[in-house]
C-alpha cells in the first residue's frame, strides 16, 4: 500500500500543478488586447494541452486516493471532509474546464480581477485538506 500511497501523492502534486496554473493562464488571457490574436491563440494552446493532461492526472489522484480508502479502511469525519472537499476540486477542475471553452468561443464574460480571486480556491482548499489529512482533528 505505499506504493499506492506515493502514487496517490505523486498525482495529486501532479494535478494541484494544473489546479494552480490554469487560472493565471486565464487571467493572462482576460487582459489580451483583441488585436492580439498571435498571443490569444497561443495563450489557448497553452490552456488547452494543459487541461488535457492534468485531467488524467487528477483522476488518477481520485483512484488512488480511493483505493488508499477502501485498502485500509480509514474511517472517521476528517476523512468524509476530505472527500467533499475533493468533490469541490473536480468541480472546480471541470469548472476551469467550461471557463477554457467560453474564451475558445470568444464569449468569456469575467475580468482578469475575478480570475486572479478564482486561482485562489485551490490554494485554500489544498490548505484545509492537508490540515485535515495530517491532524484527523475528527
Amino acid at each position: 500500500m505505499l506504493v499506492v500511497k506515493t502514487l496517490h501523492i505523486w498525482m495529486v502534486i501532479s494535478w494541484f500543478a494544473g489546479l494552480f496554473y490554469l487560472p493565471r493562464i486565464f487571467v493572462n488571457l482576460a487582459m489580451v488586447p483583441a488585436d492580439s490574436v498571435a498571443e490569444r491563440d497561443r495563450l489557448l494552446l497553452m490552456a488547452g494541452k494543459l487541461y488535457r493532461f492534468m485531467t488524467p492526472l487528477g483522476v488518477l489522484a481520485v483512484v488512488f486516493g480511493l483505493w488508499l480508502w477502501f485498502g485500509y479502511g480509514f474511517g472517521g469525519g476528517w476523512l468524509h471532509a476530505k472527500t467533499a472537499l475533493v468533490a469541490v476540486l473536480v468541480a472546480y477542475h471541470w469548472y476551469c474546464g467550461r471557463l477554457l471553452q467560453h474564451f475558445q468561443r470568444g464569449d468569456n464574460s469575467k475580468s482578469h480581477v475575478w480570475f486572479r480571486f478564482f486561482n485562489e480556491v485551490p490554494v485554500i482548499v489544498l490548505l484545509f485538506v492537508l490540515f485535515l489529512v495530517v491532524l484527523k482533528p475528527f
